[in-house]
């Protein structure tokens, strides 16, 4: 079977509010952020990989008012607040182990996805990866799961994709993939166990 993996919040932990926190201490100031940032269509171009980063900055400069070493600290930030979701790689490894075949189906930033191809080593465990800034296309858009499903040559009733949000799953659901909404590790692998994804 195969088995699609999102990234952030599935298998790394993406929290902006605590991100924001991090880095900014006035209440004032991380609402700016979290709205002229975070809240931004901005945000979603920098995902699709159609917007530059240092373009990014200063457009967040303009519209949040905070000088431009701040914005940088902000998104220089944001790779290493991914950090590895509790049992999330053992349920890779296990699921791999099943024999499965494994892939990865995220909207993510070049440096955020960079960053953790560089930090972690389970991605010899997956057959391939269709990540958002790099094709330019994002779930929950038909044309990035037809793309995961051509490039791989998958059959949709042999795949299965675990995420975290409920549109991403829909519009997974609409293309004959079976789906799971990822809660936590645990209950995800009984979700695997129920499609027959492990063996117990």
């Amino acid at each position: 079977m195969n088995v699609v993996f999102d990234l952030g919040g599935v298998v790394f932990r993406w929290d902006p509010d605590a991100l924001v926190r991090r880095v900014f201490q006035d209440p004032e100031i991380q609402s700016r952020v979290k709205a002229g940032i975070f809240g931004h269509e901005d945000w979603v171009t920098l995902d699709r990989g159609t917007l530059e980063l240092d373009d990014a900055v200063v457009r967040g400069m303009s519209r949040t008012g905070l000088p431009r070493e701040d914005i940088e600290r902000l998104f220089g930030a944001v790779p290493g607040s991914l950090t590895p979701i509790p049992g999330a790689f053992e349920l890779i490894r296990e699921a791999k182990h099943a024999g499965n075949r494994l892939y990865v189906l995220s909207n993510m930033q070049l440096p955020s996805i960079t960053h953790l191809e560089t930090s972690h080593d389970v991605w010899h465990l997956f057959e391939g990866a269709v990540i958002s800034c790099r094709i330019n296309k994002m779930k929950p858009e038909r044309e990035i799961y037809e793309h995961l499903l051509d490039e791989y040559r998958l059959q949709a009733s042999d795949t299965v994709f675990i995420d975290d949000t409920h549109e991403n799953l829909v519009a997974a659901s609409q293309l004959g993939i079976r789906t799971i909404a990822f809660i936590d590790a645990s209950q995800c692998r009984e979700e695997m166990l129920k499609l027959g994804c492990l063996t117990g």
